[in-house]
């Protein structure tokens, strides 16, 4: 009987000697997956110093802003009830969106710990969208007035936004099996841990209905009023924020042959903070307005993965 030469080269394992062939059971890892995303995070608010001013009628029951106040032609008696400034004023909801994710890795199993994986890997979660009109909502306490105790009912700024994520990762994954060969047709539970680069981009489209932001020149470069009314249009602004990324992942591989695994795995990639800034027109100058902090994403991903 005859059987085709084969080149020591395209065995597996390592040549010991006397023909004989040792597998340390190391391979090469490369894999895609895809799903869905699911991301929260605490919004808070960033605007920094934006006062405002307010005057409150004889009667002490209705209070109106400066600009208000300015072109009202019924508001004889009113007196100043004093400033209040927005960055005391909470975001009126947090930060939750569903969105599709998709990645891919390479990497190796470890000689003789075959159940250690190690890979690079990239993971890409699409837009989703912060939306709240009004952005902030709450009380707020004015100093300075010629009446003392005034609260007044804050209303500020209609945003709609969007935010993806981008993280380059490095992880380290274990494989509950036994031996040194992936068993075929049984399901194999991993979990796996690391840190990652995550790139983050926020754009935001933001409008002053209340009519509060355009009586502050600081944000007049933002912006530009129309014809036809004194609120200032806001530009379309992108920003992108870089942080360090924690991950955790959490899954089972099937394998429908020695080389080719079904992977099912859920992710959770931790982002400290992530930042949305207005810009002007031509995006030479910034200004902070709010943030999500303690950022998490929980993605659900199925896909292919390959050992050689």
């Amino acid at each position: 009987m005859s059987v085709p030469a084969v080149a020591g080269w395209q065995y597996p394992g390592e040549y010991v000697g006397d023909g004989w062939y040792s597998d340390d059971g190391s391979r090469f890892v490369i894999s895609v997956r895809g799903g869905a995303a699911f991301g929260m995070g605490d919004i808070q608010n960033e605007v920094g110093a934006v006062v405002n001013e307010y005057f409150i009628s004889p009667d002490l029951n209705t209070v109106v802003t400066r600009m208000y106040y300015d072109q009202c032609e019924n508001c004889v008696g009113y007196q100043y009830a004093g400033y209040g400034d927005l960055s005391k004023v909470s975001p009126n909801k947090n930060f939750e969106g569903f969105s599709f994710a998709a990645g891919a890795s390479i990497g190796w199993t470890v000689s003789n710990r075959p159940q250690w994986r190690l890979e690079a890997g990239w993971d890409h979660i699409s837009e989703s969208e912060y939306n709240a009109s009004p952005m902030f909502n709450g009380e707020l306490e004015l100093q300075g007035g010629n009446v003392t105790g005034v609260v007044v009912e804050v209303q500020s700024a209609s945003v709609q936004s969007k935010i993806s994520t981008d993280v380059i990762s490095a992880m380290v994954f274990y494989d509950f099996f036994d031996g040194l060969y992936k068993p075929t047709r049984e399901f194999i539970p991993y979990v796996g841990f690391g840190v990652g680069y995550a790139d983050t981009k926020t754009v935001l489209n933001m409008s002053d209905p209340y009519g509060d932001l355009s009586e502050q020149p600081d944000l007049w470069p933002y912006g530009e009023f129309s014809d036809n009314s004194n609120l200032i249009r806001f530009y379309k602004s992108e920003y992108s924020t870089s942080n360090v990324a924690g991950l955790v992942a959490l899954g089972f591989s099937y394998g429908l042959s020695e080389t080719m695994f079904m992977d099912f795995g859920v992710r959770g990639m931790y982002i400290p903070r992530v930042k949305w800034e207005l810009s002007n027109e031509d995006g030479s100058k910034h200004r902070e307005w709010f943030s999500a902090e303690n950022l998490f994403y929980i993605n659900a991903m199925l896909g292919l993965r390959f050992e050689f």
